[in-house]
């Protein structure tokens, strides 16, 4: 009577969000996924509202409530966070359990009412470094595990993003990547990437099934998201029918396990770093 009682007010403490502790025996599920939402000096106010609530409104909609109920299992593991410089990652939703309208509407209005807190620099080897150790926690046991990264900017702080992509594909981990093509003045000047989709493509995703989706702005972020999630969730053969079924979908682009080097070089956010300071305050 006492557990019961104990979990009936963690479960009101946290309104309705459901989560596992790590001293709890896995639950095994379809899905472990980890979603890493950038929310660097490039990302303004505005602009990180817009991707907290695509991500909250993907979760109310009706076909990711069925496409998790499809899975073998009928359930899946998410946990969210912020990230930014290389120490600024904040956990905005632990690890949630999944497996129906109920608990997806949960987590949607605890990511739509948690405070945003934007930071500075880029990167995105510490986000997938940081997303790592998340499964750790061993709350779920997932038949697949995504780390799913998306940002409007190239790594520039934190070395070689490549070593981080290399450490989680060699523990099994997928990453999948959500570029935002944000052609917009950076307001501190900063030079933006023009082929962030190239980039993510050859230094940032991989593994079994991996694939970019491209949001050409952040207006049309909730739209790329929805369909991403849905790729994420259901079989890829199901997602390829829903890619045909609707052209004005973001366009899906397959990442195989080996593709070619970006031509910028991965380290192109490093160099643009440099020039950038060194130019505003000399060498």
């Amino acid at each position: 009577m006492l557990h019961r009682f104990l979990v009936i007010v963690l479960t009101v403490l946290l309104g309705g969000l459901y989560t596992v502790t790590a001293s709890a025996a896995p639950q095994p599920v379809d899905l472990e996924l980890v979603l890493a939402v950038d929310v660097s000096g490039s990302v303004d106010a505005d602009e990180a509202k817009l991707q907290r609530q695509g991500y909250a409104d993907a979760l109310r909609d009706p076909d990711i409530h069925k496409a998790i109920r499809a899975g073998i299992l009928g359930r899946v593991a998410i946990t969210y966070f912020e990230w930014s410089s290389l120490d600024h990652k904040a956990i905005v939703a632990p690890w949630t359990l999944v497996d129906g309208p109920q608990s997806a509407m949960a987590l949607a209005s605890h990511l739509a009412e948690a405070p945003i807190r934007t930071g500075m620099r880029t990167s995105i080897t510490g986000a997938i470094v940081f997303a790592m150790t998340l499964f750790d926690e061993k709350a779920f046991e997932g038949t697949r595990r995504v780390i799913d990264i998306s940002g409007d900017g190239p790594s520039n702080e934190g070395g070689d993003v490549r070593e981080a992509r290399d450490a989680a594909l060699a523990r099994g981990f997928v990453i999948n990547g959500l570029p935002i093509i944000n052609e917009r003045p950076n307001r501190f000047g900063f030079p933006v990437l023009q082929d962030l989709d190239k980039y993510y493509e050859g230094c940032v995703t991989g593994g079994p099934g991996s694939f970019v989706i491209v949001a050409r702005d952040f207006e049309s972020f909730g739209v790329a998201i929805r369909r991403k999630m849905l790729l994420e969730i259901a079989s890829v053969p199901a997602a390829r029918k829903m890619a045909s079924a609707d052209p004005s979908l973001p366009k899906l682009r397959r990442v195989q396990d080996r593709v070619a080097p970006y031509h910028g070089g991965c380290d192109i956010g490093e160099r643009q770093s440099r020039d950038f300071w060194r130019n505003r305050f000399g060498p």
